[in-house]
């Protein structure tokens, strides 16, 4: 087991996390780190492009971190701690004790998945998953794609596959329409987002964009070939070679709770200088409220600064993150999951995918843990992140605790 001490540890490398670290490295003297289990910097959203991002602030937080100022570790997973001041990872070396003096939690986010009948065929992937698989190398040229689901990401991942040469036949959005209007009239208080939008809107103008619309089933033998989408008692199929697919995010909390910071309807509970309950560890990002990019970059520059003492320079962000967070609460208002969406799984359709467990089965139970007791249930490789945010939608299951390792770990690093 080798070891690595520092001043600052900033687990997660995307936008929360290098903000972070670029922000803590103006103060001299501190010795950082930043830990990531991906091979490059960036998130899910930065991945693979974060040396030709378009966005200025990307490319700020890329010089920043060319400094030298800041310690970078990639390809370590971190999976549990030893206490408050070592948390435990796994890496291709081996496990890695990293000791620290102050900590910054940005683990982001994943994606939301709700089961459907032939969701689990290959090429159903997730909106964020197949773009990140694209980004990877995956060649989805003259594909015909359908994305489905809810939320601004649809749009970004359709425009991207669009660039990428794919046929993307149609954007099925959940949400009605009347809120869409009624969040699109209210841009005129954010006069960037009104540009991105019409840039957006111009990119995909000709690609139908079906508000009030879900995906009912994904047909296919061997692969996925159809997906059924319904729309205000109309229902039809589509011919298609991959489905993106999409509902929300989900914070990853599971190393704030390992640690025993306080966690509030599914977030992590922080003060107004990101600082959680647990002193010297903070958390910045979606973990703290899923609220976008603009929201997470700004946390992660207070808890940067905040962990070097700068709690004045911190607090004159205060008003920024505001805006942005209040932003990204109307965008979850207006895209909030339809109660239809519960109908979605039929008797056999599974929603535990690790665990091979249907729907029928867990309708057996009323809470998660009798389902987990008595199926396995949450038990599998991927630790009821799947199913655990499923069941929480279908039947209003709170998950059950987390306990360490966070992620599946190979005994020798155990």
């Amino acid at each position: 087991m080798s070891r690595l001490a520092t001043d600052i540890l900033i687990v997660g490398g995307g936008p929360a996390g290098l903000a972070a670290a670029a922000a803590a490295s103006e103060t001299a003297g501190k010795c950082i780190t930043v830990v990531d289990d991906n091979p490059n910097l960036g998130g899910q959203i930065w991945k693979a492009s974060l040396g030709r991002f378009r966005s200025a602030e990307a490319r700020n937080l890329i010089d920043a971190l060319s400094t030298g100022k800041v310690h970078i570790v990639n390809h370590a997973q971190v999976f549990g701690s030893l206490n408050t001041c070592t948390l435990l990872a796994e890496t291709p070396e081996g496990s890695l004790e990293l000791e620290f003096e102050k900590l910054i939690i940005a683990t982001g986010a994943r994606e939301m998945f709700l089961p459907f009948s032939g969701w689990t065929l290959p090429n159903v992937c997730g909106a964020g998953g197949l773009q990140a698989l694209v980004k990877g190398g995956l060649k989805i040229e003259n594909r015909r794609v359908v994305v489905a689901g809810t939320g601004a990401l649809l749009l970004v991942v359709a425009e991207f596959l669009k660039t990428k040469g794919a046929n993307v036949v149609a954007i099925a959005e959940q949400a009605p329409v009347a809120k869409i209007n009624r969040f699109a009239l209210g841009l005129w208080r954010s006069p960037t987002k009104i540009l991105q939008a019409i840039d957006l809107k111009r990119k995909l103008f000709d690609i139908p964009y079906l508000t009030d619309c879900w995906v009912k089933s994904a047909g296919g033998e061997s692969n996925l070939t159809t997906v059924e989408l319904t729309r205000r008692g109309k229902n039809w199929t589509v011919e298609c070679d991959y489905l993106a697919c999409g509902f929300h995010l989900v914070p990853n909390t599971e190393l704030a709770a390992v640690l025993g910071c306080r966690i509030e309807e599914g977030f992590v509970s922080v003060n107004e200088y990101q600082e959680t309950s647990i002193e010297n560890i903070f958390c910045a990002g979606e973990p703290t409220g899923i609220g976008g990019v603009e929201a997470s970059l700004i946390e992660g520059k207070i808890a940067g600064l905040t962990a070097c003492g700068e709690t004045e320079k911190a607090s004159r962000l205060f008003t920024r993150r505001g805006k942005a967070r209040r932003f990204g609460d109307t965008l979850n208002k207006t895209f909030a999951l339809r109660e239809e969406l519960k109908l979605l799984p039929n008797a056999d359709t599974i929603v535990c995918r690790c665990e091979d467990i249907d729907y029928g089965r867990l309708t057996e139970f009323s809470n998660f843990r009798d389902a987990k007791l008595q199926t396995r249930c949450g038990m599998g490789p991927c630790q009821g992140r799947i199913c655990g945010t499923a069941t929480n939608f279908l039947f209003g299951w709170k998950p059950g605790s987390v306990r360490p390792p966070i992620f599946p770990v190979k005994m020798e690093n155990l």
